[in-house]
């Protein structure tokens, strides 16, 4: 039987770059679309070989903004894909999206080559929010771009929001969940902003021009959305994220499960056969050298036990049902008790943490300081 990966593709490229943003994207790089798809395929079957052994079942085209390249630039993508690996009969192809680059011919060409999942960044539904973000949509564009997915037939759709914006405030929430309630999509993202350094608004926060809610203004917003999503029958399965029954996202399991992906184009990071590397930052790098899988990767670490034990538990803990202390003496021979027993007991004491079953999960209260918790289980 075969193991099973992921893949993640992408598309470093966007019209124009939200305030907030600090991944690997470029606005105005047209002239770069059809080498940069051509490098993809490159990397793609230079990969043959290696995975010939592994069954993908979930692939994840992410940015950037991959709708934004032509219909038949990202079908060339997910067919090259198809042809060079063995592909699981219920694999999750996920394509993330902004409203107004979801024209009905991409949404039918997507839904020809097997596109199943849609992930549409909506951010907030309020347009004066959406302006002071950067962002260059309407949510009037977001509404007919998912009621056209919904008549092309895409079940799966998954909308982002995001709290704690400069200027929002707690009815502006209320009404963004509400409204996404009604529309009742399969899944639903809520993030809580993050200023990142490299980012318009870390320049702004800097300068003392940036407005942001309070602390506990962002606390109500969180536990708003989880009460509001739980009470419309939406399962929260980890920190920012809830689905309606069996539409969890297949392939950010794997990530707070630490399996096995693989990661193509610009920048793209990779966890295979216990090593993590991320391929070049340079574009023109990157098409140059795209032939060679090897002279793209950067960085190359293989993991030792005291980072696996790490990684385990605090990207595990993020997914609500916590982590299995079975599954920890499973993957590394030794109980959790043995490396973690202080540390868990002093968590337990404070109620940030607690043991259900086999499990070791946050309570309410630990959920909210997650950051704090983590940090615990760094080992020196």
């Amino acid at each position: 039987m075969k193991k099973t990966l992921g893949l993640y593709i992408h598309i470093p490229f966007c019209m124009s770059k939200c305030y907030y943003c600090d991944f690997l994207s470029k606005a105005n790089q047209e002239n770069y679309f059809t080498a940069y798809v051509h490098a993809l395929e490159n990397e793609i079957i230079g990969y043959q070989s290696l995975l010939e052994e592994y069954s993908i079942n979930s692939i994840f085209i992410g940015g950037g903004t991959p709708t934004i390249l032509p219909i038949e630039a990202l079908q060339r993508i997910l067919i090259k894909i198809q042809e060079c690996f063995s592909i699981d009969s219920k694999v999750e192809i996920t394509v993330e999206s902004n409203p107004g680059t979801l024209s009905y011919r991409m949404l039918q060409g997507l839904k020809e080559v097997g596109v199943n999942r849609l992930s549409i960044g909506l951010q907030t539904f309020q347009n004066k929010l959406l302006q002071k973000i950067g962002r260059v949509h309407t949510s009037e564009q977001f509404l007919k771009n998912y009621e056209t997915a919904l008549k092309i037939g895409f079940e799966n759709i998954n909308m982002d929001l995001i709290f704690g914006l400069p200027e929002q405030k707690i009815e502006h929430w209320e009404e963004d969940l509400k409204k996404a309630i009604q529309l009742n999509p399969a899944h639903l993202s809520c993030y809580s902003l993050i200023v990142e350094e490299g980012t318009t608004f870390f320049d702004m926060q800097e300068k003392g021009e940036l407005l942001l809610p309070t602390e506990e203004e962002n606390l109500y917003m969180y536990q708003m959305c989880i009460q509001f999503l739980q009470q419309a029958e939406y399962n929260h399965y980890e920190i920012s994220n809830f689905s309606k029954p069996g539409k969890q996202c297949i392939h950010n399991i794997k990530y707070w499960c630490c399996d096995e992906y693989i990661g193509f184009g610009l920048g793209a990071h990779s966890y295979f056969q216990g090593v993590r590397y991320h391929n070049v930052y340079s574009l023109e790098d990157y098409i140059r050298k795209s032939h060679d899988i090897e002279k793209i990767k950067k960085d190359k670490e293989r993991i030792s036990t005291k980072e696996a034990y790490e990684e385990f538990m605090f990207l595990g803990l993020r997914l609500i049902e916590g982590v299995s202390k079975e599954e920890f003496y499973q993957r590394f021979q030794i109980s959790m008790e043995e490396i973690y027993g202080s540390v868990l007991q002093k968590l337990i004491k404070l109620n940030l943490l607690k043991e259900e079953k086999n499990n070791v999960k946050f309570t309410k209260r630990g959920l909210e300081v997650g950051n704090l918790v983590f940090e615990q289980f760094l080992l020196e």
